[in-house]
């Protein structure tokens, strides 16, 4: 599970979920502009602010690389289990604060805050069967008697027991419970067994079998580990962030909400759910009477003879837990540039985990911690940032497996490809990260989900963003088994996928703090924009005009094309000539390009979810969505709303993509 950061200059942003928080950054910040007019200074080093050439800095910095040091990083991160708000937290907030301290950056300091977080003090499930055998299942199965990695639980269940026949909801979609509607099944009263799935996460399962009148809910996954035997750990809050302190900084000493609030209150469940491995999952599968389950249910480890229930067996499932408001810390660690003091690029990762989390997050922790200590090196060689520019630059977990993947606003792609074709694959040294990630037919995805910490920058604070990643998916998710051993036994043996994300990742962070024009290509932004005015079209089949939406997508492009054009002329004119004017106007269209993104936000936000302000990229109300854009619009579809609700909608997207053509245009800051 993801944590996104947190504090830079005083500007605090939420946090996405809690329990596996609370990173460290590296902010390149810049400082007052300043010129240096003593004749008997030091001679200039290798990268003096005039002397230094871009392509010899980025090879430095990419063959400062170091696959044993990233190791030796991961090894100390991952030696306990990391739970956010325990003691072995603490230790890893030491390790990574020491470590950014060491390289004698210009700023490394530790911020504190109070989240409301949830830990489990006891749990059971017993099934009682028709022959009167009654079984306690063992809920502990990746945990060793000697570990103390925390038993499976779902973070924020309510405490309490269930108690009753089982139902097999598939996946737990909407559309399984119309399936068992057709065959006369109904959850009410019953407890609910669903198999993971990669449309809803655990939370959003809960909540649709709560409307359905289930009394509580098993969920395994068909993974299992890798065949390990692992339990899936996870909240079930709906939403991101601190429960009590929903849209401002969870500050110690600050403004906490009360647990009855409404705001906090329903926030949670209101039916029990519980982790369950896959060996105990098919006893209940096994022992399952009534209708035989839908043919297009019986994939994977589900039968061709898989009865639904319910009847046959009767499970009793408690929940005992405890939510203590606990004390979080992010390092963020600062250096400090040459010109514009209010421009930051934040490189971000969390740091706490579910059990040992060498992939998620540590394995991205790793990698930040080396991108800092290159950085350290490259900054013993004379270099300084010239200018920074709000970007924030997320890597959860940085290696799960084989091939690399990314998210991103629109306008950086290009400055993302850019970076991929410095960077040698890990896999094949002949070829570059950009080769394979054409010749796999990838594509740079758009960042509308919310299980990850760019949500919180972009989904709120309207700030460019991008989330890259090693391996689309790995099997040991939030088990006991996500260890050092597992990671070089089967995801990155010799450490060459790290070095790589570290390459990428460092590399952007240079490039967007170096380049005296932000890279930012928003004609990509109004292609992109125009792709899903199309997919919206099509899904509305003519019954909801788009005008509106054409043309304010029309004026953006026209607008993108003159900023183009603009940054062209004054990058020219940056390398070829020291001029006041030209810098003032440099920072002018800078700010332009900057705040373009923040016109995408709306005050109301997403009906529903209204901490959630981007109105292009944000979290559709249905997980079926056939859009992964316009969320408000999505939700109007996919809802069956009335036509006046759908053109609001629209109209709502059209106001604030002119917000950001006048953003460009400099009409509003």
């Amino acid at each position: 599970m993801s944590q996104p950061l947190t504090t830079v200059a005083g500007i605090s942003f939420r946090h996405p979920p809690p329990l596996c928080s609370f990173l460290f950054v590296i902010v390149l910040l810049v400082a007052t502009f300043y010129t240096l007019h003593h004749p008997d200074a030091t001679p200039p080093h290798l990268f003096s602010p005039n002397t230094h050439n871009s392509l010899t800095l980025r090879r430095l910095f990419l063959s400062s690389a170091s696959n044993a040091t990233v190791s030796s990083y991961l090894h100390s991160l991952t030696r306990h289990p990391h739970l956010a708000g325990t003691k072995p937290s603490l230790d890893t907030l030491t390790y990574v604060l020491t470590h950014f301290q060491s390289l004698r950056l210009d700023d490394t300091r530790v911020a504190e805050y109070e989240a409301l977080l949830s830990y489990p003090t006891h749990i059971s499930v017993t099934a009682r069967f028709t022959n009167s055998t009654t079984v306690e299942f063992d809920l502990n199965g990746d945990v060793s008697s000697s570990s103390d990695v925390v038993t499976p639980y779902h973070a924020y269940s309510p405490s309490g027991s269930a108690q009753g026949s089982v139902v097999f909801v598939n996946r737990g979609e909407e559309r399984d419970y119309r399936a068992l509607e057709m065959i006369g099944v109904s959850v009410r009263g019953c407890l609910v067994l669903a198999r993971k799935g990669e449309t809803l996460g655990r939370g959003v399962i809960v909540k649709i079998a709560e409307t359905k009148g289930a009394l509580g809910v098993l969920i395994y996954d068909e993974n299992d580990g890798g065949g390990l035997g692992g339990i899936e750990r996870g909240t079930v809050m709906r939403g991101i962030g601190d429960p009590v302190s929903p849209g401002w900084p969870g500050v110690t000493g600050g403004e906490k909400l009360s647990l009855d609030d409404d705001r906090v209150s329903r926030r949670f469940p209101k039916i029990p759910s519980l982790p369950l491995s896959l060996h105990n999952a098919e006893i209940l599968l096994a022992s399952l009477g009534g209708a035989r389950a839908p043919v297009e249910w019986r994939s994977g480890r589900v039968g061709s003879s898989q009865r639904v229930g319910p009847g046959r067996v009767v499970v009793n499932m408690t929940l005992q837990g405890e939510m203590k408001m606990k004390k979080i810390h992010n390092v963020v660690a600062t250096i400090r540039g040459s010109e514009e003091p209010d421009r930051f690029v934040i490189l971000g990762n969390h740091r706490d985990a579910w059990t040992y989390g060498a992939v998620d997050p540590n394995s991205g922790t790793s990698a930040l911690l080396d991108i800092g200590r290159r950085f350290a090196l490259l900054l013993e060689s004379g270099w300084r940032p010239r200018a920074s520019a709000v970007a924030y630059l997320n890597v959860d977990c940085a290696v799960q497996g084989s091939g690399f993947f990314a998210g991103a606003t629109p306008q950086l792609d290009n400055v993302l490809v850019d970076a991929l074709k410095l960077v040698q694959d890990p896999d094949d040294v002949t070829l570059t990260v950009e080769e394979t990630f054409k010749s796999q037919n990838n594509i740079i995805e758009r960042l509308s989900r919310v299980d990850s910490d760019f949500s919180g920058f972009l989904h709120h604070a309207g700030i460019p963003s991008i989330d890259m990643y090693y391996g689309a998916d790995y099997p040991v998710y939030h088990t006991a088994f996500d260890s050092y051993d597992w990671m070089i036994r089967n995801a990155d043996p010799l450490f060459h996928r790290h070095v790589a994300m570290a390459g990428i990742w460092g590399l952007l962070g240079i490039i967007l703090a170096d380049e005296p024009v932000l890279p930012f290509d928003y004609i990509a932004y109004a292609e992109q924009l125009q792709a899903h005015r199309d997919a919206v079209s099509k899904l509305l089949e003519g019954k909801v005009s788009v005008d509106p939406l054409s043309a304010a997508i029309q004026e953006f492009s026209l607008v993108a094309k003159e900023v183009t054009d603009e940054a062209k002329k004054l990058k020219e004119q940056a390398y070829s000539k020291k001029d006041v004017a030209v810098a003032a106007k440099r920072r002018e269209l800078n700010d332009r390009m900057m705040l373009a993104e923040r016109g995408f936000l709306d005050s109301e936000g997403i009906k529903g979810k209204e901490w959630f302000k981007h109105l292009v990229y944000g979290p559709a109300a249905e997980p079926e969505s056939k859009l992964g854009c316009f969320p408000g619009i999505a939700d109007a579809i996919e809802t069956n709303s009335s036509e006046g609700i759908i053109k609001h909608e629209i109209w709502r997207v059209t106001r604030a993509i002119q917000r950001a053509s006048k953003a460009l245009k400099g009409g509003f800051t």
